[in-house]
């Protein structure tokens, strides 16, 4: 499949995995793609994460994937949900922080060191490059480029697309940006 992703695409699979590197990481997550995306300049991606006012707020970003990557990877839904079963997941998180450190619960941290070089992708990860592909058949193209990486990952559930959507970067308004609506088209 990767003979079909375009240079910038390309880009941002191997800025996720440089992201993951330096994060100590021992997957290449969804969360790993997303920040690879902000690091694009001069692509669609790029044009629509700027035009919906992302990358003025890329720090903020960050802090909610860090936050999220402390909560075990669990979003605001799944914490809530376990709010509704009386579980207080802020609680157990500062619980297990005193007794491990900040952090413990970060998923994909083991702290030693890497035998192979290369760096796996999560589960999650695979989906999302197939969930590209996918959408860039729909929208008629032969090739995977990073606007259809960033709306896959809208569409996907999980702390990357919530995190995008609280930063107003949904799935319609990017689909909206980019392919219709009467506002001016990404080249």
């Amino acid at each position: 499949m990767f003979e079909r992703f375009t240079k910038d695409a390309r880009a941002v699979v191997t800025g996720a995995v440089e992201h993951c590197e330096r994060a100590g990481g021992e997957r290449v997550d969804e969360a790993h793609l997303l920040l690879a995306l902000l690091d694009r300049e001069g692509s669609r991606a790029a044009f629509a994460l700027a035009s919906l006012g992302l990358t003025e707020r890329r720090d903020a970003v960050e802090r909610d994937l860090a936050e999220a990557r402390r909560r075990g990877g669990l979003s605001r839904a799944d914490a809530d949900a376990l709010a509704g079963l009386g579980i207080d997941l802020t609680e157990i998180v500062f619980r297990v922080e005193k007794t491990h450190g900040e952090g413990a619960l970060a998923p994909g941290r083991k702290g030693g060191v890497r035998r192979s070089g290369r760096r796996p992708f999560s589960r999650g990860a695979k989906d999302l490059l197939t969930q590209s592909l996918r959408t860039a058949v729909a929208h008629g193209d032969r090739h995977i480029g990073d606007e259809h990486m960033l709306l896959a990952l809208t569409a996907r559930p999980g702390v990357p697309a919530e995190v995008l959507a609280d930063h107003g970067v949904t799935h319609a308004a990017v689909e909206r940006l980019l392919w219709g609506g009467g506002e001016a088209k990404a080249g």
